[in-house]
């Protein structure tokens, strides 16, 4: 009988490709509790299901680099997240807080 399922990982780097996807991967990590640390890993999960060394040499970073700048440990500069997330079809973007204007009314 052939297998019908996927495992996790293979599914979520599969639908880790789609930009939409991404973004709402990485902001539900970064409001988690451990928030640097979940979106520093949560982005490393972004760039492995767009090729790990394809996202590195067009970022214009090693691939060593990459991996030290996403590791829990990581602090990687924000030119450096800037240059990662365009690579995946992605930015940055500021919004207000709504929970914050929610509590001032």
């Amino acid at each position: 009988m052939p297998k019908r399922t996927k495992k996790y990982e293979e599914s979520l780097m599969e639908s880790l490709q789609n930009p939409e996807e991404a973004a709402a991967y990485l902001n539900a990590h970064l409001d988690e509790e451990d928030s640097e640390e979940m979106f520093l890993l949560a982005l490393r999960d972004v760039a492995k299901a767009h090729g790990f060394s394809e996202v590195a040499e067009q970022a214009d970073l090693g691939r060593e680099s990459l991996y030290k700048a996403l590791s829990k440990d990581g602090n990687p500069k924000l030119s450096t997240l800037k240059s990662l997330l365009k690579v995946m079809g992605l930015k940055l973007a500021i919004e207000t807080d709504e929970s914050d204007e929610k509590e001032a009314s």
